[in-house]
């Protein structure tokens, strides 16, 4: 009998969401437990280092145990981005009934999930339908349904609530990025000596003279707190002046 665990991203057994979680009397694991483990490992040491078999030793199991609730790579980052997905959710005791109140509930903790999980600003391509995020969408529609738009309307008004927070922790993670690395001094020469150059007048009256101070002013912006929350007050404007007129 083969032994060798099904590979790729698909396999004839279907998408993990579609097959019963193995179950016995006292489970030693559960996809629970070994989503939780890999999120921890990705945390810590970045998701390069997640493979089946650290999980595995994570768990202070045997690798070929891991296949008897996943079947390959693929389906455990599938329960690593859904548990993610599952950190965006309001508890639904909290979850406020006024609509723009309750996207800014889920926005913030949306953007709070991908601060705490960075690495998986790299793998939003990962995040296919699974059940936290359909419980993700089926809150945000709750959340504005009661908004008075039309459906097709409301849809829109949620996936650009989306792409604002994905966008937002993008830049802000690239930006961590650079700060982390350090000024590039190449960057800066060419950024001088434009300056310099009289070419760029309105960059000139802004930012001043000196690349150093100019970067830092942007830098300043850039990282200001709250900078999240005011460009989500300026995006839920508009969709509020879309149910004035």
């Amino acid at each position: 009998m083969d032994s060798t665990p099904p590979t790729g991203p698909g396999t004839e057994r279907g998408l993990i969401w579609l097959r019963e979680e193995p179950c016995s009397r006292n489970p030693a694991h559960s996809r629970a437990r070994i989503a939780t483990a890999a999120l921890a490992l990705a945390d810590s040491e970045g998701f390069e280092a997640v493979s089946m078999r650290r999980v595995a030793q994570e768990l202070g199991a045997g690798t070929m145990t891991l296949y008897h609730y996943v079947d390959n790579k693929d389906e455990l980052v599938a329960l690593m981005m859904d548990s993610v997905m599952g950190e965006m959710l309001v508890p639904e005791d909290e979850l406020s009934g006024n609509w723009r109140e309750a996207m800014e509930q889920i926005a913030k903790r949306s953007y709070a999930a991908f601060a705490n999980h960075r690495w998986t600003l790299d793998r939003l391509g990962d995040m296919r339908p699974g059940p936290n995020g359909m419980r993700h969408f089926e809150q945000s529609l709750k959340a504005m349904s009661g908004a008075g738009l039309s459906v097709r309307a409301q849809l829109e008004a949620i996936v650009q609530v989306d792409e604002y927070i994905y966008g937002f922790a993008i830049r802000e993670a690239q930006e961590r990025d650079k700060h982390e690395q350090g000024r590039d001094a190449c960057r800066r020469e060419f950024f001088q000596r434009e300056l310099g150059s009289g070419n760029f007048p309105l960059i000139g009256e802004m930012l001043g003279a000196d690349a150093d101070a100019a970067f830092d002013r942007v830098a300043d912006v850039l990282h200001e707190e709250g900078r999240f929350e005011r460009g989500l007050g300026r995006l839920l404007d508009g969709i509020s002046a879309q149910l004035r007129s």
